[in-house]
């Protein structure tokens, strides 16, 4: 009896590579300032905490598939307020557990090969979460390059006729993890109007909108015709609750309904005292301002020094992540193995994507101090 094939020809996860190497390096004693994993630190903030205590006394029985109504309430109030779009919070919003599960799973209510809609579409380097969930739906993956030059956005006008033709979902994700870049609103109407016309669905996994340093980022929500657009987020980098486990999706009646359908089989509803606490998350900004200014300061401490270290920051418009191109002559794994000599955890480009060769990524989660800390290893090195 062997294991699937899918399974038995994934690579190691990516992050699982950059945790051993950190073991090893510190297990020989050497300090380690771990900026390889985009998994806050930040502590959540107490109204946040005290919710879920709040409500553990109320909680029982399995949680429903569709969530409770006040939490789907509460996200859409905040899309509203954020983005200025009015959706229906009891048919086009399904609570999930974070973001990643229902990216991964999304593919399996989607694609129908029966009916020509075998391929997605991903773009790389990127989170290889849609990638992985769309082979083990039996997808077609086709990958869709980032490019500096084009400002680390997708050439959709390169994509041929006929892989749109058979396109179930085209993967965006902006602000961009790895790249930190931002999209324009024109790239989603451009990528929405495309999805009208070869009948795919446009899936935007939008997990960084609220950590921009300049102007906040727009939604795919925000294009005229929304009808073929599906929009993913998470509170966990919004609101340092990534062991919450709280997201949702948002997006046109019938796909909500689907995955209503889908999900109660695999049994992925947040639990009722993580989604009271999420009501209070997402009706609250204070708290999300604080974390900007915090991720704001570890990223000027970071890019000052890696100016005098002469490396290049590219991208990086947002995101709790620095893309930094790495010395000439060296690989992105060659670039990160040097750093960890010093004690410096960072991710290989190359690990994300063949296209993030030549960059390493900065996950700005150790504290301030210990971001001074590193900048001054940094400058060391110059």
């Amino acid at each position: 009896m062997n294991v699937s094939p899918i399974l038995a020809a994934q690579a190691t996860y990516p992050f699982v590579r950059i945790e051993q190497a950190k073991r090893n390096a510190a297990a020989a004693g050497v300090e380690i300032f771990d900026f390889g994993q985009g998994d806050p630190r930040e502590p959540t903030d107490p109204l946040i905490r005290q919710a879920l205590v709040d409500a553990l006394p109320q909680t029982r029985g399995y949680p429903k598939a569709e969530g409770l109504p006040e939490l789907r309430q509460a996200i859409a109030g905040w899309l509203e307020r954020r983005f200025g779009v009015a959706i229906d919070p009891a048919t086009e919003i399904v609570p999930t557990l974070g973001s990643k599960e229902a990216i991964f799973s999304f593919a399996q209510v989607v694609v129908d090969p029966a009916e020509g809609k075998d391929t997605v579409l991903v773009t790389e380097p990127g989170y290889p979460v849609p990638e992985r969930g769309a082979l083990f739906a039996g997808a077609r993956v086709v990958h869709v390059p980032l490019h500096e030059e084009n400002g680390f956005l997708p050439d959709l006008d390169a994509i041929d006729p006929d892989t749109l033709s058979r396109t179930a979902i085209l993967w965006l994700n902006y602000p961009n993890n790895p790249t930190a870049a931002v999209a324009p609103l024109a790239l989603y109407e451009h990528a929405a109007r495309l999805a009208a016309e070869h009948d795919f669905l446009l899936a935007s996994d939008e997990a960084y909108t609220e950590l921009w340093f300049h102007e906040p980022p727009p939604s795919a929500l925000q294009v005229a015709d929304r009808s073929n657009v599906v929009v993913f987020n998470t509170l966990s980098k919004r609101s340092s609750m990534t062991g919450y486990r709280s997201g949702f999706v948002a997006g046109p009646g019938w796909v909500m309904d689907a995955l209503r359908a889908y999900r109660p089989t695999v049994g992925t509803a947040p639990q009722e005292f993580v989604q009271w606490a999420s009501v209070v998350a997402w009706n609250d900004e204070e708290h999300v301002a604080r974390a900007r200014d915090v991720y704001r300061r570890k990223r000027e401490v970071l890019l000052g020094a890696l100016d005098e270290l002469g490396w290049r920051v590219a991208g990086s418009e947002a995101t709790m992540y620095l893309w930094v191109e790495v010395p000439a002559g060296a690989s992105s794994e060659e670039c990160a193995e040097r750093l960890l000599e010093h004690g410096i955890v960072v991710a290989p480009g190359a690990y994300l994507g063949p296209s993030g060769e030549g960059y390493v990524r900065f996950a700005l989660v150790p504290t301030v101090e210990d971001c001074e800390r590193a900048a001054a290893i940094l400058r060391g090195l110059a």
